[in-house]
């Protein structure tokens, strides 16, 4: 069922992508940063998920707080003359890389324990 979502949600975005308007380069720098911000949410929103403490209200909230803040450094940086943006992308993408390596993490050990438990199977078995 997820694989289905998965296929249909990359036919979507890519029909959408092949259609939509080119953003123009003046704005190009604050959907950067608004996009990495969505994506630190959605990594942070996985790691909940497999912590098991998942809220779709922080999540949501979260996902859109991030986004406004991250343009508003963008655009006061913009306005100073100052790459203030840098500063949240650094932090963006640390915490990222912080979700990243939990997920992974979690799924080496589900998969070692499984591993360990058909050894043991085969062990008994036998």
């Amino acid at each position: 069922m997820i694989v289905i979502a998965i296929i249909i949600g990359c036919i979507i975005g890519a029909l959408i992508g092949l259609n939509a308007p080119i953003i123009p380069y003046t704005y190009s720098t604050f959907l950067a940063i608004a996009v990495v911000a969505a994506l630190d949410s959605v990594f942070g929103g996985i790691t909940s998920v497999l912590k098991k403490n998942f809220d779709l209200t922080i999540f949501i909230s979260g996902f859109f707080c991030n986004s406004i803040l991250s343009i508003a450094l963008t655009y006061l940086g913009q306005k100073l003359n100052l790459d203030i943006y840098l500063a949240a992308l650094v932090v963006f993408v640390g915490r990222m890389f912080t979700n990243l390596t939990i997920i992974r993490r979690y799924y080496i050990e589900k998969w070692t324990e499984s591993k360990k438990k058909k050894a043991e199977k085969a062990v008994t078995q036998e």
